[in-house]
């Protein structure tokens, strides 16, 4: 699984004009995409490792503040750009795969306290922030050791 993590001072997703999550104090927005061979554990691991992350102010985390987070299912982060001028897709999980995979991964998140909104999976949605430091990461479950 793949993550960008962002602190944010606010943070909105909105599907056709109406708000399908919104945070409106400091907190992560998250993207999430999935590849074919991820698996809940790899979803309970970034969860845990995104809720923990000393990236808030005064190098704590969002779980030591209470913070809220956004999540919203992104699969062009798996995009191959390698070749050409227009991207493959097919490093993306399918909707079968990935949707499960984000929904455990929101899970995880509400599991260790996390106020999590989230985004409408599969839609076409804007979403909105204000970047806060800035402070963005990449965070990837393959190139952790376990």
């Amino acid at each position: 699984m793949r993550a960008v993590v962002q602190r944010v001072s606010r943070a909105r997703v909105t599907v056709a004009d109406r708000v399908v999550g919104d945070i409106d104090e400091p907190g992560l927005c998250v993207l999430v995409g999935v590849t074919h061979d991820d698996t809940e554990a790899d979803a309970e691991r970034l969860a845990d490792k995104v809720w923990h992350l000393r990236i808030m102010a005064d190098e704590r985390s969002a779980s030591d503040l209470g913070a809220p987070l956004l999540v919203v299912s992104q699969f062009t982060l798996y995009a191959d750009t390698r070749k050409g001028r227009r991207p493959s897709w097919q490093a993306a999980a399918p909707r079968p795969v990935s949707e499960p995979l984000v929904d455990a991964f929101v899970a995880a998140l509400r599991a260790g306290g996390a106020r999590v909104e989230t985004g409408e999976f599969g839609a076409m949605m804007a979403v909105a922030l204000v970047n806060d430091g800035p402070v963005t990461l990449v965070l990837d479950t393959t190139s952790w050791s376990t």
